[in-house]
């Protein structure tokens, strides 16, 4: 049987970012796929060399606007572990408090491109009608929608009146109310359900052989979340793996409607866990250069991110490194496309909730 190359992207309907497949095709069955990335690659690693290590927080922080608040987070804990900082109480729960808002906001993000993808604008208005408001409460909390800059080497730049807090619990509930009924939605539609169901099949020995991470591991029941490690504060935190076990790509979707509502409920949880009061330390204060090297691991809406961090006792840092969770899921994705229809290719993309911006550093 003759067989067809097909390129696709880095220009395509369905795809917000760059990136590139290669599709060998028999008909409309796809026999293999091969990925290039690269296309908007900014060298943001190897500017450690020339951009103070109190400064590189907000050049990391630009690896991906969606996980803005995450990686801001990532580096400062990196370095805080090389200079033995203590961070204050209060900062820690704020910073648990923002990482899960921001969880909660790049999910519905997702979920709406997703409904988009597939055909459901109706859906798709709904998922980032309620993304708005979330952005809302992070432009009211750190000054910023996209990009935060209030995590510091030591703690937060920033506090949150407890009446505000207060505040923010109820709003969320509200928004989780009126999504369960938007997720009704994903998880019943019949369209939706011909789409996705059976569709990308990621079976728990694959994604343990590719070493997927995130949802993109959980909707194939492999237990994989670095917050049940009990890490930055989540110890002190009730929180199960949210797990699926068909593998496809509705499974994935129903993944990551669940974590919305887990994380609305690990933020309440925070609320009401942290000290209260006037006038509580949210950072201390860091002197000298840092020397040495260490790895963090945090868990990102994605999955699984990781930074490594070397010092030398000087302004610049010797060496960053991030490994974030869509550069781990590439290898799943190529598993899952090959063999699939032509028509499915785009959902199976969309459903590792690809960052070629993450990637791409």
């Amino acid at each position: 049987m003759k067989r067809t190359v097909m390129p696709f992207g880095p220009q395509h309907p369905v795809l917000p970012e760059p990136l590139v497949l290669d599709l060998i095709l028999e008909d409309e069955k796809v026999i293999d796929a091969i990925p290039t990335i690269g296309y908007i690659h900014r060298g943001l690693e190897m500017m450690v060399e020339r951009v103070e290590y109190t400064e590189m927080g907000f050049v990391v922080e630009r690896i991906c606007g969606i996980c803005s608040f995450m990686h801001g987070m990532g580096y400062c804990v990196s370095l805080e572990s090389i200079m033995n900082v203590e961070v204050p109480e209060r900062a820690r729960w704020l910073r648990i408090i923002w990482a899960e808002i921001s969880r909660i906001q790049s999910h519905l993000l997702w979920l709406g491109l997703g409904a988009d993808a597939f055909g459901f604008e109706n859906l798709f208005m709904h998922c980032w009608r309620m993304r708005e408001q979330i952005l809302d409460i992070f432009e009211r909390t750190t000054g910023g929608r996209i990009i935060h800059s209030v995590n510091r080497i030591g703690g937060v730049k920033r506090d949150i009146a407890d009446t505000e807090l207060t505040a923010i619990v109820a709003k969320l509930e509200e928004l989780g109310n009126a999504f369960a009924a938007t997720a009704r939605v994903f998880a019943k539609d019949p369209s939706i359900n011909h789409r996705l169901a059976g569709v990308g099949v990621l079976s728990a020995e694959d994604a343990r052989a590719v070493d997927a991470v995130g949802p993109m591991a959980r909707a194939s029941g492999v237990v994989m979340d670095t917050r049940l490690s009990g890490t930055f504060g989540y110890d002190q935190l009730t929180i199960e793996p949210v797990l699926e076990t068909a593998g496809d790509c509705l499974a994935r979707v129903v993944v990551r409607m669940r974590e919305v509502q887990q994380s609305i409920g690990l933020v309440r949880q925070a609320v009401e866990k942290m000290p209260k009061g006037e006038g509580l330390a949210i950072e201390t204060k860091v002197r000298g250069l840092p020397s040495g090297e260490t790895f963090a691991r945090l868990e990102q809406p994605r999955g699984e991110v990781l930074y490594y961090v070397k010092a030398n006792g000087t302004k610049n840092l010797e060496r960053f490194r991030a490994r974030t969770p869509t550069f781990a899921n590439i290898p799943a994705m190529i598993k899952l496309v090959k063999g699939c229809d032509l028509a499915d290719v785009p959902n199976i993309i969309l459903t590792i909730d690809p960052c070629i911006s993450c990637t791409e550093r």
